[in-house]
């Protein structure tokens, strides 16, 4: 099988690209490349300065860059309804959303609406911001959401007692819980897409171990202990994700041992992710608690 590399990156003039957690890491890689190729890129992060730096530093690499500098604190779900409504005045089409920012083993700590920090980061404002921002991806032929878990999903199940530190906390239980979450997302999504007929499709990556700051609030040297990529070759999996033809429902992730390291490939996907019923209630229980509803009843 071919491995694919950002030589393999189609050009992308015309297409609308955002990405969340864009000033750093995985994100930024991402962002990068996609304004190689021509697309309008929209970098959202909760820090202006540092989204200008990257904006900056991307220029410098490719000067007929087309970025927009996007602010949203994902800790904070008014943030994200109000970063959602100025692209929606802003923008006319989305043809790809990138749900890629995260957080790894945080000390015990709540977003500013009560949720386990890593629970309502990586999931809960994710399915918030699809959701406020489905009106503009639905009407946008062959949009696409990408989604990023982690090998870590494997592990991960969804206590519906414990997504508010309802229990002692533990940050390995409660990462794979996110993970995990986004991935049941991605898959419920593609199944409600499915239902309406829709021409959008929901895809899931992950970028293996790749060498970002995530793991900068607990363990920094602990990426040294395991077989891990640059970041820019942790970004393929989305970028293959957001750009490659594929099947919605997928989920991509890199093809070497264990899905650690290597080129993006079609990646294991757990039973449990992929019951039917967990993703329903996941996605009612994110509805209820939004107050907040897309794709209802499909």
């Amino acid at each position: 099988m071919m491995n694919w590399t950002t030589k393999n990156l189609k050009d992308q003039t015309g297409k609308t690209i955002l990405i969340t957690g864009a000033n750093t890491g995985l994100g930024y890689e991402t962002a990068l490349e996609l304004a190689k190729k021509n697309a309008l890129v929209l970098l959202a992060g909760r820090n202006i300065d540092k989204i200008n730096q990257a904006i900056l530093n991307i220029k410098s690499e490719c000067p007929s860059a087309k970025l927009e500098a996007g602010i949203v604190d994902l800790t904070d779900l008014q943030s994200v309804k109000t970063f959602a409504e100025s692209i929606l005045e802003k923008h006319h089409r989305l043809d790809v959303l990138i749900n890629n920012a995260g957080v790894m083993f945080p000390p015990a700590s709540k977003t500013k609406d009560g949720f386990e920090l890593q629970f309502g980061v990586n999931f809960i404002a994710h399915f918030a911001l699809t959701a406020l921002l489905f009106e503009v991806i639905s009407k946008t032929k062959d949009s696409r959401v990408v989604t990023l878990s982690s090998i870590a999903h494997k592990n991960g199940k969804i206590d519906f007692e414990n997504l508010k530190l309802e229990k002692p906390y533990d940050k390995f239980r409660e990462y794979g819980q996110s993970k995990v979450a986004d991935l049941i997302f991605s898959i419920e999504l593609q199944r409600r897409l499915k239902g309406v007929g829709s021409s959008t499709i929901s895809v899931g990556a992950h970028p293996g171990i790749s060498k970002t700051e995530l793991l900068r609030t607990d363990n920094p040297a602990m990426i040294q202990e395991f077989p891990h990529m640059s970041a820019n070759q942790g970004a393929f999996s989305s970028l293959f994700a957001a750009t490659e033809p594929l099947e919605g429902g997928s989920y991509v992730g890199p093809d070497g041992e264990g899905e650690m390291t290597g080129f993006p490939a079609s990646a294991y996907i757990s039973e449990y992710a992929k019951d039917q019923w967990i993703g329903k209630k996941l996605w009612e229980y994110a509805e209820s608690e939004l107050n907040l509803g897309f794709l209802a009843g499909s």
